[in-house]
């Protein structure tokens, strides 16, 4: 029997609430998203995609509607059990980075690890080994400040990968970086999917989302637009699917 999608969402809703009413940010989010895929999800701001993303990362829970994640019904879950999946299935990249300031490169790629009481010497080998594989062993014992913002990234990614997830979910991970960084932690991400990583990311840029395969378009809470776009190589996929990443940004 072959593996069920790592994401599926079946009539999510999700409100809030705002004086004596209700603002629906979801509104019967269908989709799914199978193991190895990469995909982008576009739309102007209030679109609801920054709220669907903390749904799928089990930073938040849907009003209504099912989400199951790695075949498993996580909709109800409670806070504890929510916690224990972001930390054994799920990494996280943010646009402002999220790192903690007063310790270095390598405690903060450690972190997540702590929360799973690892041993220090494990916990250490593999942070180190996690910062080697983005670049950055040499910079292991600076602090934030010490690096740019292209190599803070890095430190993100790396401690986003640290645990193994499933799922990578990166919220405008090129927001506050310049083109010439951004496009080279995009190179990254890519990298990562085709060694089999399944990730998603928010953005509202056409140049970040012509790296996947995969777009859909958020409005007023809903999907309208879901489409795969396939290439015959890298270079004419990467313009073909940045022609079709601009159309969900107008």
């Amino acid at each position: 029997m072959p593996a069920p999608p790592l994401i599926e969402v079946e009539g999510l809703r999700h409100a809030y609430g705002v004086g004596s009413g209700l603002v629906w940010a979801l509104d019967g989010v269908s989709l799914s998203v199978e193991r190895g895929e990469f995909v982008a999800i576009m739309g102007p701001s209030g679109s609801g995609k920054s709220t669907f993303m903390n749904i799928l990362g089990c930073l938040d829970t849907a009003t209504a509607g099912l989400y199951r994640l790695d075949g498993a019904e996580v909709s109800r879950l409670h806070h504890d059990a929510l916690a224990a999946i972001r930390n054994r299935k799920i990494g996280f990249v943010f646009q402002s980075f999220n790192l903690l300031p007063r310790v270095s490169a390598l405690e903060n790629v450690e972190l997540p690890l702590s929360y799973r009481r690892m041993l220090a010497g494990k916990r250490r080998r593999h942070a180190l080994a996690m910062l080697a594989r983005l670049g950055l062993a040499e910079r292991a014992g600076n602090k934030p400040a010490e690096l740019s913002g292209g190599q803070q990234q890095r430190v993100a990614i790396a401690r986003a990968l640290v645990t193994e997830p499933l799922l990578l979910l990166a919220d405008e991970p090129t927001g506050a970086l310049d083109s010439q960084t951004g496009q080279e932690i995009m190179a990254i991400l890519r990298r990562l999917n085709q060694e089999g990583l399944t990730i998603v990311l928010v953005t509202h840029e056409a140049e970040v989302a012509a790296h996947a395969d995969r777009i859909v378009a958020f409005r007023d809470g809903r999907v309208v637009s879901d489409r795969a776009v396939i290439q015959q190589n890298e270079q004419a996929g990467i313009g073909q699917r940045l022609s079709e990443a601009g159309r969900y940004v107008r």
